[in-house]
């Protein structure tokens, strides 16, 4: 069996070539079923993600060629364009490329733990299209494993290390819970868009969407479940916000000192948490003097992102220890399916031996014999059969000086050493 994980990432491939080569989820099942399909493919399954596309799959042969013959068919790619970005990973390296992949250790954002749901996707779909087998069932179950020990043994996926999650991370620290909050985003685009995902992702009670352009506010209030105002009714909803979190591409800033400060006397003098992603800012500078406001700027969460990324690459060296254990794991059992064969046929001869000579002691008995010579007779031949081939091949090592084979019978019966 010859295990392979081979594909293309975004170390390797621009994105005008992974884009070409990935695959949607509703091509995804007939593809792999395709592939599957292949003479001198097994067992198959795809990822493919907007980083990276990755076939992990058991071939009949060592020859890796076929796979990537079919990406480029599949995809339309030609051999110039995708050869350059390809990699191949065999046997061992693949399962270490699949745990490393599992536990966000290979991610664009180190530690990142979207990648775990998206593989266990992957697998779901090639498992439901009958394309995996005994050693992509096993390999992917010990992968899910192993990821799921990296992130609870080690913090690299504990911290945050992107301005839109570490604004919501710390929100989450000054108010413990956001089921009873208000937050206010101001901005529609993309910044502002990933923040209210991590917001609904930690139970935020409720979501105001400001924007210059209402459609776009509205557009995104639809799809996160909340209200949309204009920018022009912000100082008068203002103090309804316990979190202010802002984004926009304005070249003054949308909140001023005053605003602010009217917003905090409505609310009696109760904490507002506010966050300015913009740059240039969208928040005055002077509301960080106002008493109950807490204004944290871009350049304030970078630092934190800064200290979590390298956090994050301290623990990434206690998951790598992690992993090269379980690979040594994984590739112990995968060896001893080698021997599955030679184990099933040993035991077949040693089947059909004992079976001719239990109907040879049958029929003496049946004869009449005595049945203690019968019981003699029958120990001896076993002894005797079951000895003759590794006695043979004892003699040939001996008389071809084959001290390894000798050292290996002694091994195998349990020979003490002479």
């Amino acid at each position: 069996m010859h295990l392979l994980a081979f594909g293309l990432n975004h170390t390797t491939a621009p994105l005008a070539v992974r884009e070409r080569a990935a695959f949607t989820n509703d091509r995804l099942e007939s593809a792999v079923r395709d592939l599957a399909a292949n003479d001198g493919v097994r067992e198959a399954t795809i990822l493919s993600t907007c980083n990276r596309t990755e076939i992990y799959c058991r071939l009949a042969t060592r020859d890796s060629s076929l796979v990537g013959r079919w990406i480029c068919r599949y995809s339309g790619l030609s051999s110039e364009e995708i050869g350059k970005a390809i990699y191949g990973y065999p046997g061992e390296r693949a399962v270490k490329h699949a745990f490393r992949v599992a536990s966000g250790l290979d991610s664009m954002v180190l530690g990142e733990p979207q990648i775990l749901g998206q593989m266990k996707d992957a697998f779901a779909i090639a498992h439901r299209a009958g394309a995996t087998g005994k050693i992509l069932n096993r390999l992917f179950q010990h992968t899910f494993s192993v990821a799921k020990q990296v992130r609870t043994d080690t913090s690299v996926g504990a911290n945050a290390v992107s301005v839109a999650y570490a604004a919501v991370d710390l929100a989450r620290r000054i108010f413990s819970s956001l089921s009873e909050q208000t937050v206010l985003l101001i901005g529609a685009g993309e910044t502002i868009e990933l923040v209210a995902r991590h917001l609904l992702e930690h139970g935020v009670g409720r979501i105001i969407v400001a924007n210059r352009s209402i459609e776009r506010a509205e557009t995104l209030a639809q799809q996160i479940f909340s209200e949309a105002i204009s920018l022009a009714e912000i100082p008068a909803r203002l103090h309804e916000a316990d979190i202010v979190v802002a984004s926009t591409a304005s070249t003054l800033p949308i909140l001023g000192k005053g605003a602010v400060e009217r917003a905090v006397r409505k609310r009696r003098r109760k904490p507002m948490f506010m966050v300015d992603l913009a740059v240039p800012r969208d928040i005055e500078p002077e509301v960080a003097e106002l008493r109950d406001v807490y204004l944290y700027t871009v350049d304030d969460l970078a630092q934190v992102v800064q200290g979590n990324i390298n956090a994050r690459r301290e623990a990434a060296v206690e998951a790598e220890k992690i992993i090269d254990l379980q690979v040594v794991r994984f590739m112990r059992w995968m060896n001893s399916l080698d021997s599955v064969p030679t184990i099933r046929e040993f035991r077949h001869g040693v089947d059909a031996i004992r079976e001719h000579e239990l109907q040879a002691a049958r029929r003496r008995l049946a004869a009449g014999a005595d049945p203690g010579e019968v019981i003699e007779r029958l120990a001896w031949n076993l002894g005797r059969k079951f000895s003759h081939a590794p006695s043979q091949a004892l003699r040939r090592a001996d008389e071809t000086g084959n001290a390894q084979m000798i050292q290996a019978m002694r091994a195998l019966f349990g020979l003490t050493d002479r």
